[in-house]
């Protein structure tokens, strides 16, 4: 089974997001495998940095940690089975990076049913389908 199963949340829509870490906190149990909760930030606008707090990426960054953190602790998991991190840059981008890094055998993600706009520019969770190295189950809402 899967060993070292990534979760990518976007904490804007944790609703969204609960299915993905459901699943994920299933197969973990069923084959005494650890998940790791990622969340992705985007780069602050380079136009817009003038017009935010100096600190603004790491007060991000802070809030970000805090939430996967309670995620985390709700999930039941025992704590060495369970982590999290917070990357910054494009998201499918980071997904995969963190795939490679963890040495992850299975992605699991939430997508919403696809829209028109989907079908011809793709989305996150078909960028992380096409080019994972490992398996990817994605979890429609």
């Amino acid at each position: 089974m899967y060993k070292r199963i990534l979760v990518p949340v976007d904490l804007s829509d944790t609703e969204l997001a609960k299915p993905a870490i459901d699943t994920a906190l299933v197969m973990a149990r069923a084959s005494s495998g650890s998940v790791r909760l990622l969340n992705v930030l985007a780069m602050t606008p380079v136009m817009l940095a003038e017009y935010v707090p100096p600190d603004f990426d790491s007060q991000q960054r802070s809030s970000a940690e805090e939430a996967l953190a309670i995620i985390a602790r709700e999930s039941g998991l025992a704590a060495d089975k369970i982590s999290s991190v917070v990357r910054q840059g494009g998201i499918y981008h980071e997904v995969l990076e963190e795939a490679k890094t963890m040495g992850a055998d299975l992605i699991v993600m939430s997508s919403h049913r696809p829209a028109m706009r989907t079908y011809f520019l793709g989305s996150n969770a078909g960028h992380v389908v096409r080019y994972a190295k490992c398996s990817v189950l994605v979890v429609r809402n």
